[in-house]
């Protein structure tokens, strides 16, 4: 990644944009550490996590936003890599238990020993040591994106039949992870934490510091993707959206640039969930069901298609709404409300919101929006 590649996330936009989350990420732990309770500034302690978790679902959208928006791949199984990266770092929280569990076993988490487990599974080895834990986060979805998109983009499977077997994977993950023969937890999953790398998870300054953490990986996420875009592989992504047959009549490696793109989004997919595993305090099968992929979806649409800070308005709003909905006497209806937002947003919205406000600034500036000519010597073709 050389600093010419990176200069394209670096405009001023996308400089304001990254300062607001940083802002953010400094400003909620400070306030709620250091301002006294009754204050007007203060943050309550539980205000950190909850908007934590809005941060890192903010980047999960922000990996769907970025194929999807930028490339025509829908995926509807990115709550899988989500999951994935939320049980590598799981894993690591509870082999810091150590004989401080239920039943006192310094190598064996409780469900273990409840199960009757003699011995610690392989899968498990290493999981003592942060560094490895970190590893798997970015590593397990990749490889799975990676050996997912060889097969698919190399069969040309695209549109609708690509969303379904997205689908496809994160159920399967789904019905695996429920089995207690794989040593995973089973159905209740992972939980109980006590430490992350040495410090009591549950104290107020470890709780700003994850904060702190989203907000940075946020913030890193929408630089690299902004960086991306602007580049002239990010115009390519553009075309094969566009007009993907006549990107590979000019010559380009379609399923290559999908798949470059798809893996990283993974990734950042996977990011997000570690970091929402501790901060959260649980993870567990339900985290692969399709449902949470779909809601990414919609967060996105809601926020805005085609656009890189859409999603991650889409995901924080949606999820702010969700939280408000769903802690009163309306809770059995949000699902009714999540479908009526998508259906209200593909009609009213099509755009989405900061799509839709995006037009109005130019048409009240009296901008038209450039079309870019059609060449045969470049995939950078309008539709």
């Amino acid at each position: 990644m050389n600093g010419r590649f990176l200069r394209g996330g670096l405009d001023p936009a996308s400089l304001l944009v990254a300062a607001i989350i940083l802002g953010v990420g400094i400003a909620v732990p400070l306030l709620n550490l250091y301002t006294p309770i009754g204050h007007p500034l203060h943050v309550p302690n539980y205000i950190v996590p909850l908007v934590g978790k809005y941060l890192t679902f903010g980047l999960l959208a922000l990996s769907v936003g970025l194929i999807w928006g930028f490339a025509g791949i829908l995926s509807l199984g990115h709550g899988a890599f989500f999951a994935l990266g939320g049980y590598a770092m799981g894993m690591y929280l509870m082999r810091q238990i150590g004989s401080r569990g239920v039943y006192g076993n310094p190598v064996l988490p409780d469900f273990m020993v409840f199960l009757n487990w003699k011995e610690l599974p392989a899968t498990w080895y290493f999981f003592d040591m942060f560094w490895y834990a970190a590893l798997m986060v970015v590593l397990v979805p990749g490889v799975l994106a990676f050996t997912f998109g060889w097969f698919a983009f190399r069969s040309r499977v695209t549109g609708v039949y690509f969303s379904i077997i997205t689908q496809a994977m994160t159920y399967a993950l789904l019905l695996a992870l429920f089995r207690n023969n794989l040593g995973f937890g089973g159905n209740n999953g992972l939980t109980d934490f006590k430490d992350i790398l040495g410090f009591n998870i549950q104290a107020g300054s470890t709780r700003g510091v994850l904060f702190a953490a989203s907000a940075i990986a946020l913030a890193l996420g929408f630089i690299v993707s902004r960086a991306i875009v602007a580049s002239k592989f990010g115009k390519v992504l553009v075309a094969i959206r566009d007009a993907e047959s006549r990107v590979r009549f000019l010559g380009y490696r379609v399923e290559n640039y999908k798949l470059v793109v798809f893996v990283f989004s993974a990734v950042m997919a996977g990011i997000a969930g570690a970091l929402y595993v501790p901060q959260v305090g649980i993870i567990n099968p339900s985290k692969f069901e399709p449902a949470n992929s779909i809601e990414a979806a919609i967060w996105v649409a809601v926020g805005g298609r085609g656009t890189l800070v859409g999603p991650i308005v889409g995901g924080i709003l949606v999820n702010f709404i969700k939280s408000w909905f769903t802690t009163g006497v309306f809770a059995p209806y949000w699902l009714f409300v999540l479908g009526g937002l998508f259906i209200g947003v593909t009609l009213l919205l099509p755009k989405g919101i900061v799509g839709t406000l995006a037009g109005l600034r130019l048409r009240d500036r009296g901008a038209k929006p450039s079309v870019a000519k059609t060449t045969t010597s470049s995939p950078q073709a309008a539709e």
